[in-house]
């Protein structure tokens, strides 16, 4: 039996720290919004929600990491650690960190409080991971550009430092994480914790010249038929077509008149978002490895999110553990979250046309669809919470800790016990028939219904 790797999941509230640990999470992390990379969506603002996660996490034998991870500037400093010494009295179980500086005053005044080097550090080799050894930190995050054999060659090398890997999430364009459009378009620094997913906007490409004051000028489409000059080629007497030289223009869809030169080669425009992280296929190759802890992205995406994830994950972690070959089916269970399209990032080294969308920014819904959460069952029906609109005759995925189970929605009722035949959006309570097992459950609608009338579906 091989060691089986911690799940760390992300927790931007109470309410998903709870269901990361119902679902399989051994651990999550959480941070204080003025020090930490979420400062939006972000329930831990109060050290009274922190201490309440903490503790909540220590009584059920889990572990609560606590990210600090931005790269402070001057001001932060000094108020640094008068705010992180109340945090430092309710135990966590480490720091996640990546401002040398910071980690240095963290070490100094609080030597006993484990620190794991942030993503943020971009820690991409063997040498990195025995310096910050050196240091005292007891894990390093590594960087999410490294391949499996990289990895491992660390992993050899570093037998006596943890590892933690990013095994599902959003991934930036930056390096790692440290991207600079946030902050140019409308100064909103991803690296203070206020990224607005720059990278993931709407553009438009458009052409462009250089006027006589040497000033990019935007070319309309009749200028671009007309004009056949071309710069000197930088291939010799290689002929060139004559657009290879053209300046490109990008305009945002919401920033009409904004027009920004670029660069286009053979693979795209690289102010683009990148497809999402799914590297559930290469979790055994990741527990041969030893690497002690898989990480998923995603402090601000919703409870259902973290509840599919930690569930899919768990399975794939103690298959591995046990021997067991791969479910293929947990590739399908996690298309069922809202997506821009999944790549398998920098573990199999893929071209970057691969990982790359060029199609669409959003999120997009593939086989189901987050509609409630049941927050009550009495005589054999269950009180839903409603997040999203659902209608009779709709197949309902329903999540639950002890098992899930797929159903068919033939009748529901209001608050009052009258009949109704649709669940409206968001804030409303229906009813269905859903027995006490089913407390505390998730429901999706399936978008999909191939195979809902597998083995052991039950009706409603």
């Amino acid at each position: 039996m091989s060691h089986s790797p911690e799940l760390l999941l992300p927790a931007g509230s109470i309410e998903k720290m709870r269901a990361a640990y119902d679902f399989g999470a051994d651990a999550v992390y959480a941070g204080q919004p003025r020090y930490s990379l979420r400062a939006r969506n972000n329930e831990f603002s109060t050290l009274e929600t922190l201490k309440e996660g903490i503790d909540e996490a220590h009584r059920r034998g889990r572990k609560f990491y606590v990210a600090s991870n931005i790269y402070a500037h001057n001001a932060k400093l000094k108020t640094y650690l008068d705010d992180m010494a109340p945090v430092a009295d309710m135990k966590p179980d480490a720091l996640i960190m990546a401002d040398p500086g910071l980690i240095m005053m963290v070490r100094d005044k609080w030597p006993d409080i484990p620190v794991h080097l942030s993503v943020q550090a971009n820690a991409i080799n063997w040498a990195d991971v025995k310096f910050w050894e050196r240091i005292g930190l007891t894990r390093v995050i590594l960087s999410r550009e490294l391949s499996l054999d990289e990895i491992a060659e660390i992993r050899q090398r570093c037998p006596d430092m943890e590892l933690e890997v990013f095994v599902h999430g959003a991934l930036c364009v930056a390096y790692s994480g440290r991207c600079l459009l946030s902050g140019y378009f409308n100064h909103r620094d991803s690296n203070q914790g206020t990224c607005t997913n720059s990278c993931r906007w709407r553009y438009k490409i458009a052409n462009a010249t250089e006027d006589a004051t040497g000033d990019i000028v935007p070319l309309d489409m009749a200028q671009i038929m007309a004009s056949e000059q071309t710069l000197p080629s930088a291939l010799g007497d290689m002929p060139r077509h004559p657009a290879a030289d053209r300046v490109y223009l990008i305009e945002e869809g919401k920033r009409a008149g904004q027009l920004l030169p670029i660069l286009e080669d053979e693979y795209g425009t690289y102010i683009m978002n990148s497809k999402d992280l799914r590297a559930i296929e290469h979790i055994g190759r990741l527990v041969e490895i030893g690497v002690d802890s898989l990480k998923i992205e995603g402090r601000t995406k919703s409870i259902y999110y973290v509840v599919r994830t930690a569930q899919a994950y768990r399975k794939a972690i103690d298959d591995a553990v046990a021997g067991r070959p791969f479910d293929i089916s947990l590739l399908g269970a996690l298309q069922g979250l809202a997506n821009r399209g999944y790549t398998d990032g920098f573990y199999k080294r893929h071209h970057t046309r691969e990982y790359q969308n060029y199609m669409t920014g959003a999120s997009e819904l593939h086989n189901s669809h987050y509609v409630g959460d049941i927050v009550s069952t009495k005589d054999g029906w269950a009180t839903v919470l409603v997040k999203n609109r659902f209608s009779v005759g709709d197949i309902l995925e329903v999540f639950h800790p002890q098992g899930n189970t797929v159903v068919p929605l033939e009748k529901m009722t209001n608050e009052e016990g009258e009949t109704i035949s649709v669940a409206p959006g968001s804030g409303h309570r229906v009813r269905i028939p859903l027995d006490a097992r089913y407390n505390g459950a998730f429901i999706a609608r399936r978008l999909n219904r191939e195979g809902d009338t597998a083995n052991g579906n039950s009706t409603l």
